[in-house]
């Protein structure tokens, strides 16, 4: 076992400590904003990274300065044994804190064995809060299980869960106030998205500017400028009483590049370093072919200063062909 060694920052000076790792491309759901309807392209589970190389990949990043992790997908539920390999991850030197991204749709049936596992919190993925239209955007008829996997870990003693609400212009902006009242009512953090041109799926979704949506709310509500603790870039509001918080990821609008302090490593092993940028490391070859862990160290290092200084989404919005799901969420 190696020395921890110097924590890793970027060319520009950002420190990274933030970990994305995707356990699946794949996905129960086909959101219009992610997965075309037809997608076949996934790939093939023997290109997956085990969970052996997962554990190996992320003691590394951890040895690295990297102290948060969060498990992703597609649907990181559909991947077998996923409590096990949280376990697994929670227990390495370095990490700190693990979340995990879903969309709830299994999650009543593992809320409890998630949370034995280690996870330390939630964010769940819920763009609507009427049947008919969660159908039109997920493909599938799926607000009742969801709505069930959220009371499961509220059960369960997850705290805080984030309510992940990807706003779209004449799609379902006009459900945003029910969705705080609904989490105001459950103790969720409610955090909006604007969409990112990620392939043709997220180009035709419908952005939607949210800086007139944060002022309206902070009026509405009568909200105050909030801070919450996590690794992400949401910048947020609360309530005067601090019962209720909301979040707002702006990519777009607002975007977060000077302080992005993450990378995302997709279920192949490629780590990405901008979700707006093609550039990408592959891990897998070298995890394949008997490189030492002072190997992966060094290849930590060259990728991470590649990591570019922005995005391209504003300046260049049909440079991304790869969909959200084959990049890690």
């Amino acid at each position: 076992m190696l020395a921890p060694s110097k924590a890793i920052a970027d060319r520009f000076g950002r420190k990274i400590e933030y970990l994305r790792v995707s356990v699946t491309d794949r996905c129960d759901l086909r959101c219009t904003y992610c997965i075309p309807e037809s997608f076949k392209g996934f790939e093939e589970p023997e290109n997956w990274l085990s969970h052996d190389e997962l554990v190996r990949l992320v003691g590394v990043f951890g040895r690295l300065g990297v102290t948060r992790i969060r498990l992703t997908g597609g649907e990181p539920l559909t991947r077998r044994g996923l409590p096990d390999l949280a376990a697994r991850l929670k227990q390495l030197p370095g990490i700190d804190d693990l979340s995990l991204s879903t969309n709830a749709t299994q999650l009543a049936k593992c809320a409890d064995e998630l949370k034995r596992s280690g996870i330390d919190r939630l964010n769940v993925s819920l763009d609507s809060l009427r049947s008919d239209r969660l159908r039109e955007i997920t493909r599938k008829d799926c607000l009742d299980s969801i709505i069930g996997g959220l009371m499961a870990a509220k059960r369960a003693g997850f705290n805080p869960i984030k309510i992940n609400m990807v706003a779209m212009q004449g799609i379902n902006d006009d459900e945003i106030d029910d969705m705080v009242a609904f989490c105001m009512e459950h103790g969720f953090i409610l955090r909006l998205i604007e969409t990112m041109p990620m392939g043709v799926t997220g180009r035709n979704a419908g952005f939607l500017d949210l800086q007139p949506i944060k002022q309206r709310l902070r009026e509405r509500f009568d909200l105050v400028d909030g801070v919450l603790p996590g690794g992400g870039p949401a910048r947020y509001l609360k309530s005067v009483d601090g019962r209720f918080s909301v979040g707002f990821i702006t990519p777009i609008s607002q975007h977060f590049c000077d302080t992005c302090n993450r990378v995302r490593l997709s279920v192949e092993g490629s780590l990405y370093l901008c979700l707006g940028q093609d550039d990408k490391f592959e891990f897998r070859p070298l995890l394949r072919s008997g490189a030492s862990d002072s190997d992966l160290v060094d290849a930590v290092y060259a990728a991470i200063n590649r990591k570019p200084e922005r995005h391209d989404f504003s300046s260049q919005p049909h440079k991304m062909v790869r969909i959200m799901a084959k990049t890690g969420g």
